[in-house]
């Protein structure tokens, strides 16, 4: 046994020591002023500790505690941990015929993500970045750090080598020159493949300097032009230039003993290449270290010194009063059972809500949640038993335990939000349920809940819209009923002035016709002795005078008549049976006709005005 921290004993246990052998070798206060002898009959006896016992106990709990924070073990053997990698270059092609766009975005930026893919999918793999165009430069050594490598292959674009043009044989040289290890070295080449036809100088390079390559062609067979970044597009000859992938640089890869593929639009290629790479590389030693096992002992010191303190703090007495200590600690003690026994009989119970829940036993589970969350005072038992009876269709219900649901979290506020504006919006509680969505959405942005908002707000719309046409019928009935109450009014008044107009239209009409009968027997009278001729000519006058006074009657006749028949017909609809609309159909008939002829008949209809037709 052995102590992975002896300090603590070498600094703990001297102070412990002499403290407690001041307080053993002490003597009681009564030993003072009293013998031994005189304190052993004055002392009564019982089964209690002394002075000394107890501080002994205490020092032995002390003793215990020290050993425990020094950690004893037992050591269990020796483990060697080994460190092992395929160390795998990346070169990647920064050439200006890299921006061509027949892949998308372009070559050089799904090259970088290529790369980015391949290094989160090898973490454990030391990995390094170079650039070359014409000329070729080491960007990051061979690191375990893969954010820092990827933050540096994220910077690099087609204007971080000046000079133009594809030369593999440079990069194939300053990478044997940067790797000072034995044994073979891995490089992968990301690149459209340049212009060259014949690769027998890079791979007579590539087997001299032990480099296996491996080359994920990037580009279309068929090519695309080479747009610069401002925006005009590359000529050769004053023509256009397209660039096209170039298969031939497989030839470099499969003659050095490594893979050649071609770049798809998923990550197939690149996670084929890593497994290409790891059957083909061999994994080197990059250091070993060794790792002692052992068993750690630490708790028993401290269960010893629990034991010891439980028996320091009691008086172990076969009295009935107990010591604070020891009731203290026993209550500790049966107050940590109930708990224990309590959260045991919580979980039952809210799997058994959770159980009823997904049974569709909605009523169940509600209870068992609402009495949980009474018990509790917790708000998801308030918000799994407002879900409860919002299954229930108990939405008024439901409503109230959202209110009670508190959270601290923001996104279980904003669903407890998004819940109760459900529950207010299937009570018909439109208006709510807005302001309880725009909780939530303030909360924490949803789509379910801001679809659900304005499908509240246009049916809240609706309602408005409807309302506002219901008072707007109302106002128009009562302005129509006003204006048919002023109508029959005037109705009213405008018929007794028509039946005083025609009493007295009739009473003239009497009078001038007695009159004329009379100048007519004066006129007679008079006339007997003149000639026959002149009595013709002066009767047929006074016939014309009295026809033009006659069609003069006839036409206010027919006015008056066409009026009160007009009234008479919205009277007669509410007031009016059939026997006194017949009648005053007879009437409108007698008026009209007075002196003509009614249609179907051969004599004159006489006038009878005395009756009316109500």
């Amino acid at each position: 046994m052995s102590f992975l921290h002896p300090e603590f004993l070498y600094y703990m246990l001297p102070p412990l020591i002499i403290l407690f052998g001041l307080l053993l070798t002490q003597k009681e206060t009564q030993a003072h002023f009293f013998s031994k002898e005189v304190m052993d009959k004055l002392r009564v006896g019982a089964n209690t500790l002394t002075l000394r016992a107890r501080n002994a106990l205490f020092f032995m709990i002390g003793l215990f505690i020290i050993i425990a924070l020094a950690q004893p073990i037992i050591d269990d053997g020796v483990v060697t941990v080994k460190a092992k990698s395929a160390d795998i270059m990346i070169a990647l092609d920064i050439s200006d015929s890299m921006l061509a766009e027949d892949v998308y975005p372009n070559r050089l930026e799904l090259a970088k993500q290529k790369a980015l893919t391949l290094l989160s999918e090898a973490p454990d793999e030391r990995i390094g970045i170079m650039a070359f165009a014409k000329n070729s430069y080491l960007v990051s050594p061979l690191s375990f750090d893969t954010s820092a490598v990827s933050f540096l292959l994220t910077q690099l674009d087609t204007t971080s080598i000046t000079q133009k043009g594809t030369d593999f044989l440079s990069i194939l040289d300053v990478f044997s020159k940067s790797q000072n290890s034995e044994g073979e070295k891995y490089l992968l080449i990301l690149s459209d493949g340049g212009d060259s036809k014949d690769f027998s100088a890079e791979i007579e390079l590539a087997k001299k300097s032990n480099i296996v390559v491996f080359i994920l062609g990037i580009g279309t067979t068929k090519g695309a032009p080479i747009k610069l970044k401002n925006g005009s597009f590359i000529k050769q000859h004053g023509e256009i230039l397209v660039s096209k992938l170039n298969e031939n640089i497989s030839e470099l890869a499969t003659s050095s003993g490594g893979v050649y593929i071609q770049n798809t639009t998923s990550t197939s290629d690149i996670e084929a290449m890593l497994g290409e790479i790891k059957n083909i590389s061999k994994e080197k030693d990059l250091k070993s270290e060794e790792i002692h096992k052992y068993i750690p002992l630490f708790y028993y010191p401290v269960a010893m010194s629990l034991f010891l303190l439980l028996i320091a703090t009691s008086s172990m007495s076969k009295r009935v009063r107990v010591e604070l200590p020891s009731l203290l600690l026993l209550s500790l003690f049966m107050s940590a059972s109930m708990d224990l026994r309590g959260g045991i009989l919580d979980f039952m119970d809210l799997n058994e809500a959770k159980e009823a829940y997904k049974s569709e036993d909605y009523e169940k589970s509600g209870k068992l949640y609402e009495k949980y969350a009474e018990e509790s005072k917790k708000g998801e038992s308030y918000f799994n038993a407002g879900n409860s009876l919002y299954k229930q269709k108990k939405y008024e219900e439901a409503v109230n335990l959202y209110e009670r649901a508190t959270f601290n979290d923001n996104s279980l506020r904003a669903k407890n939000f998004s819940n109760m504006g459900n529950a207010h919006a299937k009570g018909q509680n439109l208006q709510r349920a807005v302001e309880s969505y725009e909780k939530s959405l303030e909360i924490e942005e949803d789509k379910n809940t801001r679809e659900n908002l304005e499908e509240v707000k246009k049916l809240l719309k609706k309602q408005k819209q409807k309302q506002d046409s219901k008072k707007s019928d109302k106002q128009n009935d009562k302005k129509d009923k006003k204006k048919d109450d002023k109508s029959e009014s005037q109705d009213s008044k405008d018929g007794e002035k028509d039946s005083d107009k025609k009493d007295k239209s009739k009473e003239d009409e009497d009078s001038s016709k007695s009159k004329k009968s009379k100048d007519k027997e004066q006129k007679s009278d008079d006339m007997k002795s003149k000639e026959e001729k002149d009595s013709d000519t002066e009767d047929k006058k006074n016939e014309k005078n009295e026809k033009e006074q006659l069609e003069k009657l006839d036409k206010d006749d027919e006015k008056k008549s066409s009026d009160s028949k007009s009234k008479a017909q919205n009277l007669s609809k509410e007031k009016m049976s059939d026997a006194e609309e017949a009648k005053w159909l007879d009437q409108l008939n007698l008026q009209k006709n007075s002196y003509l002829y009614k249609l179907g008949e051969q004599k004159p209809m006489k006038e009878t005005s005395d009756e009316k037709p109500w």
